[in-house]
């Protein structure tokens, strides 16, 4: 056959809609015939139709109204544009209409896509789905045979004039006020099950209650399903009596309906307990804050067996604390979406320091908890120029944004993408307070009914216009805001998200994208609206989306270069070329290790810290999007001293000044973050204990782990020890802890430095943020011995002490190839200096997801017993370990670290001195990260 083919399937590695997008801009003419066209997926091709339109090419569109699927809406849009030809297939009883087909005709040829993908969102990007692509010669049989069905359907179908579409629109809505039983869910309690996210929260608090631990946090975005995690818990626990707390009175009741539904036979009774209503004998009480703040004392202590305290982040505040401080329960739940709280108090403490669950907005959506969002980057008009411009400097930014101009392009970007459902119900985030005001006040001339709302306003105003907003009778369409509803404020309607000022914190980007993405009937996406300026901070819009905890310019490169194609499901990300190009010019302009880099990320958190110093490494861990601190820690050693230093505080100098303190700081700072958790655990246990024995340190960590060996908490304790640590380090590094008679003891020195309250608190601070974030990163898996998660972060003597190596750490170093009894780590730079005239492993480098070559030293011969271990590692019980890096530096005096990509086995050798062998990989490399190690930005 003449044809090329190929399976077109949405993965990482590409999607249908990248296929089509690509396919629309550089054909001669299209023709598409397929059986829905939705708006979710018609606005992720509204750029590649435009620039066809601009480019003259013509296409033909032919849909259905078979099961009433496609939107009257994607067809009133689709008949803008004045290349497209547009009709409909009306189907009957008998008749269906299946076709998935997109043609293309080129100058010489066609190429055909045909399978199962409908326009939709899912369709495009995230579902299963199985398309082949043929490219064929004009002439082919094939070809001929594809356009005369098309001609044939073409020539049956009904032009989608405005009549038509206005019929069927209305014929839409007057079927979708009838039940229809293929969107109903049959839906009994004994059904609900717990969604992934609901399952480990639920498994977690568990565990900590079977250690003894009788308080917990659950920290999840809004819409995430809190509230039923709670109920399902409630249910294994089967309390006697429940308490739960809540600020507002509308979340209440529908948390007492979540109750009801998911135990509707236990015999139990549910009650209210608000302002109107008194039901406090009632097995099951709902209460508001306001009102069992007022009357806690009319219950016994020991009243209630499970407390749950909804919006936890409120906690800290003196209401709450008498009410928590009065009962004793056998359990306490706390739940919020954000553990920040205003008045600085720390809500991790409140809760014995148990997070039994932490989902930030990646893993939402990977677990498809939120919606999905289409983020559309759009470079703002010429006249507005913000580059000599502080976006400290509010006044001038607010300035130079109030363009008439800039509205009008505004409101045409709008027009044009669109927004799910038949209403707009928009938040557009503004500079200041005056452009807030400004941006109503143009968007109600042009017709558009806008308010102007902030954090001046009474708190009646604000949900008067809430109200208002999801009404879909109101015409209010756009609230126009500045410094609200970053979080705290839940808009489950919204439909659309306008960024129209410089974006300067990735925190502030993250809480106001989350502002649209709650669960809501009906509602598919969220259209995201950037307009994205040329000030200098440009860069971090991308740091915000990439949502790695860790970046650097590769990855953050190659993350624009890709569409951002690491994030999960239908979102779609999309910046236009001239965005794209200034944000890759900064990102290779900036040095992010620099000072004057890590100062500028440090005073921007401290802004979004409501201003307070962040004297502990804790605040890191309350905001999604916030740096990370153990950058600062790289440049001073500790944190206290680069606070210190770029703060000018002479108060914590003073404190540094006692050498042991300061000593005892660097030698934990030095371990983070934590690659295994044991000595933080038990550094945290001789906090408040004078000694530990193994057993107990055994336990204590299955506190946060699912299991764990004794000899690798025995090895704890000799690391602990220091009994692996060389001539220098012994010198040079503070004695914590003596280990004798099978127990660690805490030194004098330790038991001093902890008994002055100052100095505890930030030895804590430093404990407690190495094991949250641990928590955070490994969650309670079990990763064996050597202790590696797959695609985490190592250095070379990161593998000493995660394969429980038992002479002298400093020694794994320098070498490419280091071992430690049958486990044998392969440390990989796939590029090297190219300055290094003998440097060997040139040719070390993926053969693709599965394969990898590489070049063993070049000592190594195939005959000595090294290279027979190599060479033959499966049969002899050798495990090949590979750690994988670009570049071992990326910016000036930054060592990369390793990225660890699991097990391989030789299965193909040559050569000797070096050994060139071909190693086939137990899990093959997730390819996003396969593009960031392969791919040339």
């Amino acid at each position: 056959m003449s044809e090329d083919t190929k399976l077109v399937v949405n993965s990482e590695k590409g999607n249908l809609l990248k296929e089509l997008a690509s396919s629309i801009e550089t054909c001669e003419s299209f023709y598409f015939s397929v059986a829905f066209v939705n708006f979710s997926g018609l606005q992720l091709l509204l750029d590649p139709l435009r620039a066809a339109e601009k480019k003259g090419i013509k296409g033909k569109i032919l849909t259905s109204t078979y099961l009433n699927f496609t939107d009257a809406k994607a067809l009133e849009r689709m008949k803008t544009f004045n290349n497209i030809d547009l009709k409909v297939f009306v189907t009957d009883k008998e008749v269906g209409f299946h076709t998935k087909a997109y043609i293309f005709e080129y100058q010489d040829s066609y190429k055909v896509i045909i399978g199962s993908s409908n326009i939709t969102q899912s369709a495009l990007k995230s579902n299963i789905e199985w398309n082949v692509e043929i490219i064929s010669k004009r002439k082919a049989s094939f070809i001929h045979g594809v356009l005369k069905e098309f001609d044939s359907l073409w020539d049956k179908s009904i032009v989608a004039d405005e009549m038509f579409i206005k019929e069927y629109e209305e014929f839409i809505r007057s079927f979708e006020k009838v039940p229809r039983l293929g969107h109903m869910m049959y839906e009994r309690p004994e059904y609900i099950t717990p969604n992934r996210m609901q399952r480990r929260a639920m498994e977690n608090l568990e565990r900590l209650r079977s250690f003894g631990e009788n308080k917990s946090l659950v920290i999840a975005a809004t819409g995430t399903g809190k509230t039923y995690m709670s109920a399902f818990d409630v249910k294994n626990f089967k309390p006697q009596r429940l308490l739960f707390v809540v600020h507002r009175e509308e979340i209440l009741l529908k948390a007492k309906e979540t109750f009801e539904k998911l135990l509707p036979n236990e015999g139990l009774s549910f009650g209210l307990l608000t302002g109107n209503y008194k039901q406090q004998d009632c097995d099951y009480v709902f209460a508001t804050i306001q009102t069992i703040s007022r009357c806690y004392r009319e219950f016994d202590p020991w009243e209630f067996d499970y407390i749950v305290i909804d919006e936890a982040h409120h906690a800290t505040a003196n209401t709450y604390q008498g009410v928590l401080n009065y009962f004793h329960p056998k359990f306490t739940l706390g739940m919020t979406a954000t553990p920040e709280r205003s008045d600085h108090h720390n809500i991790f403490e409140l809760f014995n320091n148990n997070v039994a669950l932490e989902v930030r907005l990646h893993e939402a959506l990977e677990d498809e908890l939120v919606i999905p969002f289409h983020y559309f980057g759009i470079t703002d008009i010429e006249e507005i120029d913000l580059s000599d411009l502080s976006l400290d400097n509010i006044d001038e930014i607010t300035k130079r944004l109030k363009v008439n101009e800039r509205t009008d392009f505004i409101i045409e970007k709008v027009g044009f993408y669109g927004h799910d459902g038949a209403k707009r119900k928009c938040l557009g985030f503004c500079a200041s307070k005056n452009h807030a005001d400004y941006m109503a006040v143009e968007f109600n001339k042009k017709g558009y009914k806008s308010v102007s709302l902030n954090g001046d306003d009474p708190v009646s105003k604000r949900e008067e216009y809430i109200k208002r907003l999801e009404d879909q009778e109101d015409e209010l369409e756009f609230i126009f805001t500045v410094d609200i509803f970053n979080e705290g404020v839940d808009i489950p309607s919204a439909n659309m998200v306008l960024m129209l000022r410089p974006t300067n914190s990735p925190i502030i980007f993250i809480q106001q994208l989350g502002r649209g993405l709650r669960k809501y009937e009906n509602k598919e996406f969220l259209t995201v609206l950037d307009f994205i300026g040329n000030h200098s901070k440009t860069f971090l819009i991308a740091v915000a989306l990439n949502g790695s905890r860790y970046y650097d310019k590769e990855s953050l490169k190659v993350a624009i270069s890709t569409g951002f194609a690491n994030i999960p499901g239908a979102t779609h990300i999309q910046m236009d070329q001239i965005s794209q190009d200034r944000i890759l010019a900064q990102i290779d302009k900036e040095n992010f290790n620099s000072m004057k880099y890590l100062k500028e990320e440090y005073f921007e958190f401290k802004k979004q810290n409501q201003g307070h110093i962040p004297y502990h490494l804790l605040d890191y861990l309350k905001y999604d999007g916030a740096p990370d601190p153990v950058k600062f820690i790289a440049k001073d050693k500790t944190y206290l001293r680069f606070i210190a230093k770029i703060e000018k505080d002479d108060q914590l100098k003073m404190l540094l000044m006692n050498e042991n303190f300061e000593d005892t700081l660097k030698e934990l700072s030095s371990m983070l973050p934590l690659k295994r958790i044991y000595e933080f655990v038990i550094a945290k246990y001789l906090l408040s204990h004078e000694e530990v024995t193994l057993e107990t340190a055994h336990r204590e960590v299955l506190k946060v782990v699912e299991d764990v060996e004794l000899d690798s908490i025995l090895h704890a304790f000799e690391y602990l020890n220091q009994d692996y640590y060389d001539s220098v380090q012994n010198k040079n590094k503070p004695k914590l802890v003596e280990h004798f008679d099978g127990k660690l003891r805490k030194t004098s020195m330790f038991s001093d430095l902890i008994d002055n309250e100052i100095y505890k608190d930030y030895i804590q601070d430093a404990i407690d943020y190495g094991i949250f974030r641990y928590e955070r990163e490994f969650k309670d898996t079990y990763y064996g011995i050597p202790h590696f998660k797959l695609y985490e972060q190592y250095q070379m003597i990161d593998a000493a002490l995660l394969s429980n190596y038992r002479k002298t750490h400093s020694a794994f170093r320098g070498s490419g190839l280091l071992v430690n009894g049958n486990d044998f780590f392969l440390f990989i730079d796939l590029h090297k200096e190219e300055d290094i005239k003998d440097s060997i492993n040139y040719n070390d480098k993926f053969l693709d997801q599965n394969y990898f070559q590489w070049e063993s030293p070049n000592s190594t011969a195939p005959s000595s017993e090294r290279g027979q271990n190599i060479i033959h590692n499966k049969q002899r019980g050798i495990n090949l370990h590979l750690f994988v890096r670009k570049y071992k530096e990326i910016e000036k005096n930054k060592t990369e670290p390793y990225i660890y990509i699991g097990k391989g086995n030789v299965i193909k050798y040559e050569g000797e001195k070096p050994i060139k062998t071909t190693i086939e990989l137990e899990n093959e490399v997730p390819t996003a990260l396969y593009i960031e190690f392969t791919e040339k930005v």
